[in-house]
């Protein structure tokens, strides 16, 4: 398979539209729809079934569209390191999920900025459970990760803090009453949560630190039979990195 191929593959399988894949990749809908038509001919597998009205992934096509997107993150970490090298300018990639451990993070980040070779860190934010995939995928060198809701099989980590957690509550909510019960909002990130908690249609329960830059609205009420939440860095084992190495060692001592 050509990373060409994989592209093209990746496109179509989140549009499912070959139309919008085609015009997302810049090129013309009959030559895309003739690539993917080649690979599955060289893979010996149907990957997208195709109709009138709609594109649909095949469980192989699923299966090749983890494996691609993996493929296709690693090539680009390998660029991004190998332009790294050649400018002997290194940078490090750091995962967090957007909105947690704001304060931990910042004294991580001035303490390591006043360390001699520091080099630059490119902060990428993301969403919950997205850390772990950029280490393990190369786009990110480490990741900030929180126990025991994130998993880091596979990784090395090093815990920087331990803390209770609270819940997140309206202002004027009568604390003697219940949580509303349920499965629960679907939401992207804290300030959509924040908003709905405001509104009394959702509550949460955080790490303490979450919860430092509440609205003016909100109320943190520490829940003190929660599961204590380790915030740990994390990376992959093999990683030979020296800033990596160097981070590590220097938010181990904040």
């Amino acid at each position: 398979m050509e990373m060409r191929e994989l592209r093209y593959f990746v496109a179509v399988a989140e549009e499912l539209h070959f139309g919008r894949a085609a015009e997302r990749l810049g090129i013309a809908q009959p030559a895309l729809s003739r690539a993917l038509a080649g690979l599955e001919r060289r893979l010996g597998v149907v990957l997208l079934e195709r109709s009138s009205r709609r594109v649909r992934l095949t469980d192989a096509g699923a299966v090749l569209l983890t494996e691609a997107r993996a493929i296709l993150a690693a090539a680009e970490a390998a660029e991004r390191r190998t332009r790294e090298a050649a400018e002997r300018r290194p940078r490090i990639a750091l995962a967090v999920k957007a909105g947690t451990a704001g304060e931990l993070l910042a004294k991580v980040l001035d303490a390591y900025a006043a360390h001699p070779g520091a080099c630059a860190v490119d902060l990428l934010l993301c969403e919950a459970h997205e850390q772990r995939e950029l280490v393990c995928s190369g786009r990110a060198d480490v990741a900030l990760l929180h126990l025991p809701f994130d998993t880091v099989t596979g990784l090395d980590t090093e815990a920087l803090l331990t803390e209770g957690q609270v819940a997140v509550l309206p202002g004027d909510h009568p604390l003697a009453g219940s949580c509303p019960e349920g499965p629960g909002v679907a939401v992207r990130n804290l300030t959509q949560l924040f908003q709905l908690i405001a509104l009394g249609r959702a509550t949460v329960v955080l790490p303490a630190s979450a919860a430092v830059d509440l609205r003016r609205d909100l109320v943190a009420v520490p829940v003190t039979d929660a599961p204590p939440v380790t915030t740990v860095l994390a990376w992959l084992p093999e990683s030979r990195s020296r800033p990596v190495a160097d981070l590590v060692r220097v938010a181990a001592t904040v």
